[in-house]
């Protein structure tokens, strides 16, 4: 049940069978690179880590970015019995296993249990459930570790009972050092063997694995295998070994390059055109290219509010059906959601009026400050509020003919009086005639005021 034993041989060296990646894993707070916030010196984990004084907690973050690493420092470091538990392999009987001995072991030895899960977002919320008597009565400190968001896919009790650790995508000068701690050390890295891995590959590798350790690793690790000795014996990796690695890809693509901002330039700009060909193309190369598909949800999302807006209010739901079903499916097949929303898209009437809207508000407010709210639009929930005038005035809508006042709600001070000009095309045209008629019925009322 412990996945954190070294990957040694019986005589303690590291067992070449072992991925470089584990072989590397830091053993020590002093090994470990990135997440300086949390786990340098002066860190808030490190020193729970350091004081053996851990609470319940929740590891979240990217992969490779150092979770379940932590929770092997610990593990080494911790007087607490360990005990770790992976969601994708283990059950409800596993983990009331695991409770039932941690509560036996706190009553008759007084000794603690540290549960480490690993990818616990991947546990119901019924297995989630069953944490939750032996965290409120002391019998475990539960660790767990997520690349989703823990408020959406961690059930709420259980969250209010952690303090959750955010772990941020490592730096491309993090995986170089982790890269050359790999390529220099003799006993769990490459360094005993004849290899030749100069600088530039070192960060190239780097920048090609968005903030991803492990991925960095077997990358390494791959293009050494890959490339064929010299005629001295050396294994020199270039990039020509990195394009053989990548072979699969049909194009060499850098996820922090230019190459990756001119084709996500060419997709949005392929879908703002109208052009539904080219945004299946481009989308498709992304995804085939290994960019994060969620990356461009996040695009489609912004280019349904951005670019289409109220001339299709459905865009934005299909962006975000579309966003969900990837979740929720995965690659390969999630990447078709991404494909038929990148066609709606393209598809799509097109209106920029909300995007143009917003930066006139900005504009105002930057220009005009914080303009008091009107008192007769003001909360007020309490007498004292009342007796200082808050909502005096205010006209209840559904109590007037047409469930219209014409009051004013913009704040005295308001230089621009128009931020949002509905385009010609799509619902929008409806939205336009709406507000014609509205801004019509408030000239008649202002009149009638007067």
């Amino acid at each position: 049940m412990d996945f954190f034993e070294d990957p040694e041989s019986a005589d303690g060296k590291p067992s070449d069978a072992a991925p470089l990646a584990e072989r590397m894993r830091p053993r020590t707070l002093e090994e470990f690179t990135g997440q300086g916030e949390i786990a340098g010196k002066g860190g808030a984990l490190r020193r729970l880590i350091e004081e053996d004084a851990l609470r319940s907690l929740i590891f979240w973050g990217p992969p490779g970015t150092g979770k379940t690493t932590l929770a092997s420092i610990i593990a080494r470091r911790t007087k607490a019995e360990f005990v770790s538990l992976s969601a994708v392999t283990s059950g409800i009987k596993d983990v009331k296993g695991v409770m039932e001995r941690a509560r036996l072991n706190l009553a008759r030895h007084n000794r603690r249990t540290i549960l480490f899960v690993d990818e616990i977002h991947r546990f119901n919320k019924a297995q989630q459930d069953a944490f939750l008597p032996y965290v409120e009565d002391g019998s475990i400190v539960l660790i767990g570790a997520t690349t989703e968001n823990p408020s959406f896919s961690v059930i709420s009790a259980l969250m209010s009972r952690c303090k959750v650790f955010v772990l941020k995508q490592l730096k491309a000068t993090d995986l170089k050092t982790i890269l050359a701690a790999a390529v220099n050390d003799p006993k769990r890295g490459l360094a005993s063997k004849a290899i030749s891995v100069p600088e530039p590959v070192l960060e190239k590798i780097a920048s090609l694995c968005d903030g991803d350790a492990r991925r960095a690793l077997n990358l390494l690790e791959f293009a050494v295998e890959l490339t064929a000795p010299n005629e001295s014996g050396v294994r020199d990796v270039n990039e020509e070994s990195l394009k053989l690695v990548l072979q699969r890809q049909h194009l060499f693509y850098d996820k922090t390059g230019e190459e990756h901002y001119n084709i996500i330039s060419a997709l949005h700009k392929a879908m703002r055109g109208r052009d539904a060909q080219a945004a299946v193309y481009w989308t498709t190369r992304m995804l085939q290219s290994g960019e994060d598909p969620l990356y461009l949800a996040r695009r489609m999302v912004r280019f349904a509010s951005e670019d289409v807006g109220n001339a299709d209010p459905q865009a934005l739901v299909v962006a975000m059906a579309a966003r969900e079903a990837f979740r929720a499916l995965g690659s390969p097949e999630g990447d078709l959601a991404l494909i038929q929303c990148a066609v709606y898209l393209a598809t799509a009437p097109k209106s920029n009026a909300l995007y143009v809207a917003e930066g006139l508000a900005r504009k105002e407010i930057e220009s005009t400050g914080s303009l008091p709210v009107p008192f007769h639009i003001r909360n007020a929930p309490t007498g004292f509020m009342k007796g200082l005038g808050y909502g005096d005035g205010y006209q209840y809508e559904h109590d007037k003919p047409g469930a219209f006042s014409g009051q004013e709600f913009l704040p005295d001070g308001v230089e621009t009086r128009e931020f949002y000009r509905p385009g010609p095309f799509g619902f929008e045209k409806e939205i336009a005639k709406r507000m014609e008629w509205w801004a019509k019925k408030k000239s008649e009322s202002d009149r009638n005021k007067d």
